[in-house]
């Protein structure tokens, strides 16, 4: 099995995950706020199903692609909640069929780019696995947001490994969204996954270290928990600063989470 097909494999099961979720939901629970302001359950598969279509078509069709984000790199914010409206007359059982369609579509779209060829994106073209990955990025933040407003907790497993890597090869956005410069000093991340194993990146000797465990560090990542809810320890404080800005996503922060906002059972 290639690295790619790892990948896309793990982002179908974390897909699977978020679906067993929200399969059994009545109308009115895909209306239940999530923690993510003005976003329902429903709100956060359709933006999944948004992104998942915009990636297939980035895959298959750089034409198609160029002509649906015109305009989107100045306001992606904005091109998204924009986009959101084409699903708001969908019922549950219509905008769950979509996202369980362009879910397969963009995992058959990537599987088939030819090895060695990148795809469109919305800043710069990425590898297939690169694109995956930010997939998995996104399954996580909000599945996150739905398992919130449900009050239940994800089981999470060594998949998490690719988001962490994602995280550490785009640790400067969080710097970009704030109109920082990055230090060019490397940082070493020390995160352990949920069996144990360790994913280790960067200098042995760096003095400037993030570890704990995965699942937070992928929590605060994606913005989903505030750093004093997660057990993430930073050495050196350029990375201590880091785990005030820290964003696997590009574009603006957002509103993140506040201290506190969960129970520890949520953590």
């Amino acid at each position: 099995m290639t690295e790619l097909e790892v990948v896309l494999n793990d982002l179908t099961a974390d897909g699977d995950q978020i679906d067993q979720l929200v399969a059994g939901l009545d109308a009115e629970q895909w209306k239940l706020p999530t923690p993510a302001t003005g976003w329902t359950i429903a709100d956060q598969i359709a933006h999944l199903t948004f992104v998942f279509r915009l990636a297939t078509t980035a895959a298959t069709d750089a034409e198609a692609f160029a002509v649906m984000t015109a305009g989107a790199q100045e306001n992606f914010d904005g091109a998204v909640n924009a986009a959101l409206k084409d699903f708001k007359n969908d019922t549950p059982e219509v905008l769950l069929a979509k996202w369980r369609a362009v879910r397969r579509e963009v995992v058959d779209g990537l599987a088939a780019v030819p090895a060695g060829q990148i795809v469109p994106w919305l800043v710069n073209p990425l590898p297939p696995i690169v694109l995956a990955c930010a997939g998995i990025m996104e399954q996580f933040a909000h599945g996150q947001d739905i398992a919130d407003a449900l009050g239940v907790r994800l089981e999470r497993t060594d998949r998490l490994g690719h988001l962490v890597l994602f995280a550490v090869l785009t640790r400067d956005f969080g710097y970009q969204s704030h109109g920082l410069t990055p230090p060019s000093t490397e940082f070493r991340f020390e995160i352990t996954g949920p069996s144990g194993v360790l994913w280790a990146y960067g200098p042995e000797d760096g003095g400037q270290r993030i570890s704990g465990p995965a699942e937070d560090f992928c929590l605060l990542v994606t913005r989903r928990r505030h750093r004093a809810d997660v057990a993430i320890t930073a050495v050196g404080d350029e990375a201590d600063h880091w785990l005030d800005i820290a964003q696997a996503y590009r574009g603006p922060a957002g509103e993140g989470r506040t201290p506190g906002q969960f129970a520890p059972a949520l953590r």
